[in-house]
C-alpha cells in the first residue's frame, strides 16, 4: 500500500516537473522572440530615422541600385548558411574520421581519452552562493589577491 502511494507521488511529481519545464521554456522562448523583435524593430527605425532619404531608396529597386536591400540581405543570408552549415559538417565529419569511430558511444569514449580530465569539485572547496554581484566581486577579487602572494 505504501508503495503505491509513494509511486503515486512520484509521478505526481514528476508530471508536475515536467509541466513547469515546458512551461518555462515557452516563457523563456517567448521573451526572447518579444526582445529579438523589439531590437530589430528599433534598429530599423534608427536608421530609417538617421537618413530617410538612403533607407528609402534601399526599399524598392531603381536604375541606380538594380536590387533592394531585402533581396541584397536574403542572399547574404542564404549563402552564409550554406558556408556555415558545409563548413562545420566539413569539421565535424573529418574529427568523426579522423578517431576512428564507428559509432558515438565508440567516439565518446576515445575523445574522453583524448581530452584532459575535468577535475570533481565535490565537495566544493570554495563559496558557491553570494548575496550579489559585488558580494562575487569581492570573492574573486581576494581569492585572486591570495593567490598572487
Amino acid at each position: 500500500m505504501e508503495q503505491t502511494i509513494t509511486a503515486n507521488r512520484s509521478a505526481e511529481t514528476d508530471n508536475a516537473s515536467k509541466e513547469f519545464k515546458v512551461k518555462a521554456a515557452f516563457f523563456l522562448a517567448g521573451v526572447s522572440g518579444i526582445s529579438a523583435i523589439a531590437g530589430f524593430g528599433m534598429t530599423v527605425a534608427s536608421a530609417k530615422k538617421h537618413d530617410p532619404k538612403y533607407f528609402n531608396r534601399g526599399m524598392v529597386p531603381t536604375r541606380e541600385v538594380p536590387e533592394s536591400g531585402a533581396n541584397l540581405a536574403m542572399r547574404a543570408l542564404g549563402w552564409g548558411t550554406l558556408y556555415a552549415v558545409t563548413g562545420c559538417g566539413i569539421l565535424f565529419y573529418s574529427i568523426w574520421k579522423l578517431s576512428g569511430a564507428q559509432n558515438f558511444a565508440e567516439f565518446r569514449y576515445k575523445m574522453g581519452n583524448l581530452l584532459p580530465e575535468i577535475p570533481k569539485n565535490c565537495p566544493p572547496q570554495g563559496r558557491t552562493e553570494f548575496s550579489g554581484l559585488n558580494d562575487l566581486l569581492d570573492y574573486l577579487q581576494h581569492q585572486r589577491g591570495s593567490k598572487d602572494k
